[in-house]
């Protein structure tokens, strides 16, 4: 393609709303426009790299078995509404009406309609396994929008779903998709991990998120520096055995500690450890009240305390709430003479020993507290955040923490969907029978964010070899110089007949802008036609390692065919 052709739209400034390398970059070269916030057109630089990495997911998807389809972007409500999800999804969902007030959703994701579908189409065991994909736009009301392609409102998302009559059946889908994602991200060039994860409003358990390692990452990994094990840092188990101090018990007592609210301004004021603390936070778990007991230097999880209960909703109460049910401000909270309320405590709390805590009156605290002695604690459960330097679960090495961006993730969703939806078969012995489903899912336009994220320099963008828009960015220094232009045209001509994609810039332009604009574009291989156009040389350069040199035009189409094997 020759560069006066095409739209390539390049900036020198960086966009004043662009916070981060991909946004700024993908937008400066010309690969992405801003149409409204969070909704973004893909010129054909951005159109071609989107192909690219849909291409290495169609290619995967098929290995693994998976058969593509399309379907409806427009859902009806009523499908959401007999799984519920209508109601419970969140804002995030975006509603719309039809001239005859009949009720829509933009797909945000495709449960719905495709567990329809097969109900409909799929009545015996002997149609399944089947396992159906699509590539198509999604629709989610971000509430902020932000990191370009990242976090937006409407994005590019292969989603998959696996039909079975048996669990066995699903694992090994299950095992193949997770092959099949791991595939994709390593021909995108990534540096991943596949973390266990938390599957949210989707639902189902066993479940990954694979993670494209990045310090502008929205989530939190946690993983072993000796093992394989990795987690999402809300799913990661704790595994510490805590040792009881084996000082006298000391006798309880109340003491003043206005304006100590905080752990820390309560620790500073007692003159005592963070751990000896006793943190007690008031949630409302499908509607009930529970009291939730942490050591002082720890997190509560709302994740774990979630799958503790097997809860749809966790949510900390209000501060009118904890006032009315403890007659205390939040910051003064205990569980000492607490009734009528279950108090759930992590693990990590049986071992302290004359600790303090929240006294349930306002600007007051207990010290020398016992638990089991002094306050009931109806069940022990791992509900706190894992931190750095704790043992890895699997029992190798330590925990370490890096950040990542999300962009896939594969459940196991069981039946849910299937037994709201009626999704039925006959088995083998003519008895009807749920199905049971998987969902696999890829954030397409976001892994173009996140490649970009990880390969790219101060003076621009530096692709992979299996997503770059083009492998070769020809340039001619002089168009106007006879010469050069002819060995240009020459060899843009040998390229494209030798199935080497090319990007020709035939501008009149400045050399100085041509050779910005490619650093920028971030194609592998930079080729320059220059003054020795007339001894047939040309320069080629390197994109992401700076190496330079010259190679006569008779030999070029065997050199870059070396370079695209072998270095590129």
């Amino acid at each position: 393609m020759k560069h006066s052709q095409t739209l390539i739209p390049t900036l020198k400034e960086v966009p004043a709303d662009a916070e981060i390398k991909s946004h700024q970059l993908l937008v400066r070269a010309g690969y992405i426009r801003q149409t409204a916030s969070g909704v973004y057109s893909f010129l054909p630089l951005g159109n071609k790299v989107l192909k690219n990495v849909e291409k290495i997911v169609r290619e995967e998807m098929e290995k693994a078995g998976a058969v593509e389809m399309l379907m409806p972007a427009l859902q009806p409500a009523d499908l959401w509404k007999e799984t519920g999800r209508w109601y419970s999804y969140g804002s995030e969902l975006m509603r719309l009406n039809d001239r005859h007030d009949r009720e829509f959703a933009l797909g945000a994701t495709h449960e719905e309609v495709i567990t329809s579908l097969i109900r409909d189409e799929v009545k015996s065991y002997k149609k399944l396994p089947l396992t159906l994909y699509q590539i198509q736009t999604k629709f989610r009301d971000e509430k902020r929008p932000r990191f370009g392609l990242l976090r937006g409102r409407e994005f590019v998302m292969k989603d998959a779903y696996s039909f079975h009559d048996s669990q066995e059946s699903l694992n090994e889908a299950y095992d193949k998709m997770f092959t099949a994602y791991s595939n994709i991200f390593k021909r995108c060039g990534l540096n991943f991990r596949a973390v266990i994860a938390d599957s949210g409003a989707i639902g189902g358990k066993d479940t990954h998120e694979f993670m494209v390692l990045s310090e502008i990452g929205e989530d939190t990994i946690s993983y072993s520096d000796s093992s394989d094990f990795a987690a999402n840092i809300e799913m990661a188990p704790v595994n510490v055995q805590y040792e009881k101090s084996t000082e006298p018990l000391a006798e309880i007592e109340k003491v003043d500690t206005p304006n100590a609210k905080t752990m820390q301004e309560v620790s500073d004021f007692l003159q005592q450890p963070t751990d000896k603390g006793i943190k007690t936070l008031l949630f409302k778990v499908d509607e009930q009240f529970v009291l939730v007991l942490s050591r002082g230097d720890h997190e509560i999880n709302d994740i774990k305390l979630k799958h503790a209960f097997n809860a749809a909703n966790v949510e900390l109460a209000t501060e009118e709430e904890a006032k009315q049910l403890l007659g205390a401000e939040v910051g003064s909270l205990g569980p000492v003479n607490v009734k009528d309320i279950d108090v759930i405590a992590d693990h990590a709390v049986a071992a302290v020993v004359n600790g303090y805590c929240g006294a349930n009156e306002t600007g007051k605290h207990y010290i020398n507290v016992n638990p089991e002695r002094d306050f009931k604690i109806d069940r022990y459960e791992d509900l706190r955040f894992i931190q750095e330097g704790d043992p890895s679960p699997d029992g190798q090495g330590t925990i370490q923490f890096a950040k990542g961006i999300e962009v896939g993730h594969v459940f196991k969703l069981g039946n849910i969907y299937a037994d709201k939806l009626g999704a039925a078969y006959l088995n083998e012995q003519g008895k009807q029978d749920i199905m049971i489903m998987g969902c696999y899912g890829i954030g397409v336009s976001r892994t173009i964010a996140a490649i970009v994220e990880q390969f790219h320099d101060e003076n621009g963008i530096t692709w992979p070899k299996e997503v770059t828009p083009y492998d070769v960015h020809l340039i001619a220094v002089n168009p106007k110089n006879d010469e050069q232009y002819a060995l240009s045209e020459s060899i843009y001509q040998k390229l494209k007949a030798n199935n080497i994609s090319v990007l020709f810039d035939d501008r009149k332009e400045r050399p100085g802008v041509k050779f910005a604009d490619s650093d920028l574009i971030g194609l592998p291989l930079r080729i320059t036609v220059g003054k020795r156009a007339n001894e047939g040389y040309v320069e080629c350069k390197l994109r992401k390692s700076g190496e330079q040199f010259d190679v006569h035009e008779t030999e070029l189409i065997d050199k870059i065919n070396q370079l695209l094997t072998e270095q590129l």
